[in-house]
């Protein structure tokens, strides 16, 4: 499939396409998504699978990352192995942090609230999480978070499918 062909099935322009090819730009999860349903691929295609068995995590080895547009802090808590369907993270949102765009997407998420509260919205329905509190539901609902308190929350969050690929 040429560039321009690509263009005009995903909605997304050539030049930024060109970028991405050469990786002169990253994507979005939304934008990688748009190009799988294109190419009629899963969203996980676009990784590199290696043959990996590592099951235990020591938290030494643990380390913090951001996703590019979120002052969320997080960890990710899964083993690294062939095949794995989950990906479980430990979230610190940061007192008053609103994740400002609306997500969907294929796939599942849980949310279960270790310390402060968290707000989300799924499907235009409010919940309001405190301390043991959990959420579970599609993601292809649309759905965002926002901690409304002047503490940082600590959430562990399980998604699937797995889209990052995070080295340790």
């Amino acid at each position: 499939m040429t560039l321009k062909e690509l263009s005009a099935k995903s909605g997304l322009s050539i030049s930024f396409l060109s970028q991405v090819e050469r990786g002169n730009s990253s994507l979005a999860i939304t934008s990688l998504q748009k190009i799988a349903e294109v190419l009629n691929v899963p969203i996980t295609a676009f990784f590199e699978e290696q043959q990996n068995s590592q099951y235990f995590v020591p938290e030494s080895d643990r380390k913090q990352f951001q996703i590019e547009g979120s002052s969320a802090i997080y960890v990710r808590l899964g083993g690294d192995f062939t095949g794995r369907a989950l990906e479980p993270f430990h979230v610190t949102l940061h007192p008053g942090q609103k994740q400002e765009v609306v997500f969907n997407h294929p796939g599942e998420e849980f949310y279960y609230v270790i310390e402060g509260q968290v707000i989300f919205t799924v499907d235009g329905q409010e919940y309001h999480l405190t301390k043991g509190d959990s959420i579970h539901f599609p993601s292809t609902l649309d759905h965002t978070w926002f901690n409304p308190t002047e503490e940082a929350a600590q959430v562990v969050s399980v998604l699937t499918p797995v889209i990052f690929k995070i080295n340790n």
